[in-house]
């Protein structure tokens, strides 16, 4: 019996940026918004409510942002299995084109 171990999987993450864009403009959006109403609250008598707006906003939205990204992410996650003895070969857009740095004396 052949044991299956993590050796006869490729794990490949096709997550682009495009997959993300959205939920980084969408969250910019609302940080403008807060900052807009954080300006609008700056007159009043107690600008730390402003402050405070502010800090609430990002507080309660970076965890839904989070949230969002991390499933995005592991939805992206390929997991497939290949045959015992296939050589493996780099796929062409991880490899890096850069050349190490090189010492000099």
């Amino acid at each position: 019996m052949s044991k299956n171990n993590i050796q006869n999987y490729r794990v490949v993450c096709t997550l682009t940026f495009g997959d993300i864009y959205g939920q980084i403009i969408v969250w910019l959006i609302t940080i403008t918004i807060s900052l807009a109403s954080a300006l609008a609250l700056m007159g009043a008598r107690r600008p730390v409510y402003a402050l405070a707006t502010v800090g609430l906003v990002v507080f309660l939205t970076l965890p839904f942002l989070l949230f969002a990204f991390v499933t995005t992410l592991l939805n992206h996650i390929e997991l497939t299995a290949i045959e015992p003895g296939t050589k493996m070969e780099p796929m062409p857009g991880n490899v890096s084109q850069q050349q190490p740095v090189q010492a000099t004396s």
